[in-house]
């Protein structure tokens, strides 16, 4: 028998997969760069200073922040309505 238009499980994955979050990547680069800034303090290779790092961090975060969001807007506008809220 033949399975006509019938969605298989891969198929299913592939549509209900949610894309990433750009809060989620946003932050999760800033835990990054905080483990890369310590590692890198703590062998002594460049000294930092802390309010500097925390201001560059925040300026990066914030920016990343409004461009994701920007450009999720821009890919959400340009899909069909399904209809749904």
């Amino acid at each position: 028998m033949d399975s006509g238009n019938i969605p298989t499980t891969a198929d299913q994955d592939l549509e209900g997969r949610a894309p990433a979050r750009v809060g989620t990547v946003v932050w999760g680069l800033i835990v990054l760069a905080l483990a890369v800034l310590i590692i890198v303090a703590q062998l002594g290779i460049v000294t930092l200073n802390g309010t500097y790092v925390l201001i560059g961090l925040m300026i990066g975060a914030g920016v990343a922040l409004v461009v994701g969001g920007l450009l999720s807007a821009r890919k959400r506008d340009n899909q069909p309505t399904t209809g749904k809220s």
